[in-house]
């Protein structure tokens, strides 16, 4: 692990030394390396929360088992691949028969290298491509409990959602005693000051109750099918790869 962490600061060096241009390359590589090994990936769902959670953690075993739930009705699990939240959420879906579970790492010099219960794990040079590719390919995105980097994927995704750049993808924040204080200040401070709009607010669906999300993610499904539909694009492969899962999984 040392030499792993030798090399990349060596080349972060390198990096800071050499003209922009060269890194555009390196940026381009990383689309090209996610759109590849995900782009027939199939149903997923991606979840995120704090790497620092402990394994005995309330929350830590909540995301395994919403992760085990999930990927028993079919779906693909998809995390930022390190430990904690991470961790929990690729451990329920790596016992799990044809389901992937899925690590998406950033090479950083001091980080920890992705979690054992990955089925298939990529590394990315950049923060930003990785973040593209965490929700690129998901129907649903669920946010446990985390720190900045957690914050900044919620509020991303939120900003994806409240500008329509991805359609039909349900939010769900859950550890609604963690959250509650967040959810009351964007809507006594952001809300009232009309900073955002009513129905931005409706976005986020906050619970503990894991039933629930499991349901609406399979509602969230259906609701991207007849989007596609009605845009036209019944013939493209993610249409067909979301209607044969939704008749395989019996959903409604």
């Amino acid at each position: 692990m040392q030499d792993r962490r030798n090399e990349l600061a060596k080349r972060y060096v390198k990096d800071i030394k050499s003209a922009d241009v060269w890194s555009v390359f390196r940026i381009i590589a990383d689309f090209v390396k996610g759109f590849d090994d995900l782009g027939d990936l199939g149903p997923s769902v991606t979840i995120f929360g704090s790497a620092r959670t402990k394994e005995d953690d309330f929350y830590y075993k909540e995301a395994e088992k919403l992760s085990l739930m999930l990927a028993n009705k079919g779906f693909n699990i998809i995390t930022g691949g390190g430990p904690g939240i991470m961790e929990a959420a690729n451990r329920g879906a790596k016992g799990c028969p044809n389901v992937e579970s899925v690590g998406l790492n950033v090479d950083l010099p001091f980080e920890q290298v992705s979690n054992k219960y990955t089925t298939k794990e990529l590394y990315f040079d950049y923060f930003f491509s990785r973040k593209v590719m965490l929700v690129k390919y998901s129907i649903a995105y669920v946010i446990f409990p985390g720190g900045f980097g957690t914050l900044d994927e919620l509020f991303e995704a939120l900003t994806l959602v409240q500008t329509r750049k991805v359609t039909g993808v349900k939010i769900f924040v859950v550890g609604v005693d963690f959250y509650k204080p967040l959810l009351d200040f964007i809507k006594d401070k952001l809300q009232y000051n009309a900073m955002i709009d009513k129905d931005d607010i409706t976005i986020i669906r906050l619970t503990d109750d894991l039933e629930c999300v499991v349901n609406e993610v399979e509602d969230s499904l259906v609701k991207q099918i007849k989007i596609l539909e009605e845009v036209g694009l019944e013939n493209t492969k993610y249409y067909k790869s979301l209607s044969d899962f939704k008749d395989e999984q019996n959903i409604k």
